[in-house]
């Protein structure tokens, strides 16, 4: 055993690759991705490879958030020198849908800048301030968004554009009030056209006006970045079953927008949420991928293998809020999903305490992708039978990645016979702490890490 101190820039020594998270992240992001036919759990830019995506993201990345009006202005280029100190690759872009609303249970407002729409007038808003115009763009929200999306392309990062945000309405009290759609906050929709909305509402075919100047916004969207590589579309956060024909609609209409012009990018759907079992509608979904919560399959502590019938992005936010562990990460990962962090970062103040596990969930993440980019991925599938662990990521005598959650003890990998590349890595330190090679017999063999803690090995046949 030599045991290995970690750089900051990270270098596997005698291993996968010799190469640091800032080379990684300096190399623009390429595409636009599509699902991998064959091996459907990962995208691919069209290299053959598989693109494994993981990253952390955070509420204010696109629109300013604070407790001042205006808002802050929110660090992005700081923000992405962190993603690619930690080896990201993948971010959600958020949109927060209200200027200005108070959280539960917090006595203080929030206020949300720019918005996708001018406020001309005339006459006020309920907030003071001049109506919304929804036939006319806030270019300035525009560019910012490509200007974004752009930057982080050109540090290797994907970028999931959230067009619509449901946890609100759903969830903030007077919420609907706040919103540039309320009949008294704009000057285009009248109390008929939105008769009966109270949150969600909203966000539902039953109302053709506010359905039109939706998708107006989409296709907004969609010629501001469409001829970007790194771009994915996200429907709506979080928003509950009786918004799924009007995702399920939305979706078709991205790719109907998008089907005449240079590029097509991954629409994704995210869970409803903790609490209810919404996997089915899913799956069901024309999304390219989707993100799913804890209430049928355990998530959190042993998420199920997929099978590809979907790219799963698998996100803490749906399934903790705030919250998950290093050893999530790894299961995750071995379990072909593509775990992604919500991350407080420099909201911790405002609306989430940090976790004190932040860094090596982070740090984790990234690791996880080193591992993912330097094997053969789009070969390998969850194979949890194939070690004792129930955790293994293998292409069946060629290469093997298996996670041991339980510190110092013994397991087993079913092998085939021949030599094999070994590499014993830590979580907790960011090191590899062994590598060599070993000749094995066919059968089940036994390993034990060469450290305390939890362990990644990875074998590769000679």
């Amino acid at each position: 055993m030599r045991p290995v101190q970690r750089a900051r820039g990270w270098t596997m020594v005698g291993s996968l690759l010799l190469i640091s998270a800032a080379t990684l992240g300096a190399i623009p992001a390429a595409g636009p991705l599509r699902v991998l036919s064959s091996n459907p759990r990962y995208f691919t830019d069209g290299s053959g490879k598989a693109v494994y995506l993981t990253g952390s993201h955070t509420w204010a990345n696109l629109q300013d958030i604070g407790l001042s009006d205006p808002p802050s202005a929110f660090d992005f280029p700081g923000y992405l020198d962190f993603l690619v100190r930690h080896n990201h690759n993948f971010i959600r872009l958020w949109r927060w849908e209200f200027p200005q609303w108070t959280e539960r249970n917090k006595q203080q407002s929030s206020y949300c800048a720019p918005q996708p729409w001018q406020r001309t007038g005339p006459g006020e808003a309920l907030d003071g301030k001049p109506k919304f115009n929804l036939e006319r763009f806030n270019q300035d929200y525009f560019d910012r968004l490509r200007a974004r999306v752009v930057s982080a392309r050109d540090r290797g990062i994907y970028v999931s554009v959230m067009l619509f945000e449901g946890w609100g309405l759903r969830f903030v009290p007077g919420g609907w009030k706040a919103h540039p759609f309320h009949p008294a906050n704009n000057v285009n929709l009248t109390e008929d056209d939105v008769q009966g909305v109270k949150g969600i509402d909203l966000f539902s075919l039953a109302r053709p006006r506010v359905t039109a100047l939706q998708e107006a916004y989409v296709r907004q969207v969609i010629d501001t970045v469409n001829d970007l590589d790194n771009v994915l579309y996200e429907v709506a956060n979080e928003s509950d079953f009786s918004t799924t024909e009007w995702q399920y609609r939305m979706i078709r209409f991205i790719r109907r927008c998008e089907s005449t012009k240079p590029k097509q990018h991954p629409v994704g759907m995210t869970s409803i949420g903790y609490g209810v079992d919404d996997l089915n509608r899913l799956l069901r979904s024309p999304a390219d991928w989707i993100s799913c919560n804890p209430d049928r399959f355990d998530y959190k502590n042993d998420p199920p293998a997929s099978d590809g019938a979907k790219v799963i992005i698998l996100d803490t936010d749906h399934l903790w809020g705030v919250g998950g562990n290093v050893p999530w990460v790894w299961k995750s990962f071995l379990r072909g999903q593509n775990p992604i962090w919500m991350d407080p970062w420099d909201k911790a103040s405002v609306w989430e305490p940090t976790p004190t596990n932040a860094e090596a969930v982070r740090d984790n993440l990234g690791y996880a992708r080193r591992f993912a980019e330097n094997m053969n991925l789009a070969a390998m599938t969850p194979r949890p039978e194939l070690a004792s662990t129930g955790y293994c990521l293998a292409n069946a005598a060629v290469e093997y990645l298996v996670y041991q959650p339980k510190p110092e003890e013994s397991f087993s990998v079913e092998l085939k016979a021949g030599a094999y590349r070994y590499e014993w890595f830590s979580p907790t330190k960011g090191a590899t702490a062994d590598t060599g090679r070993v000749e094995v017999a066919e059968g089940r063999q036994q390993f034990k890490a060469p450290f305390e803690g939890d362990a990644i090995l990875y074998l590769k046949a000679q």
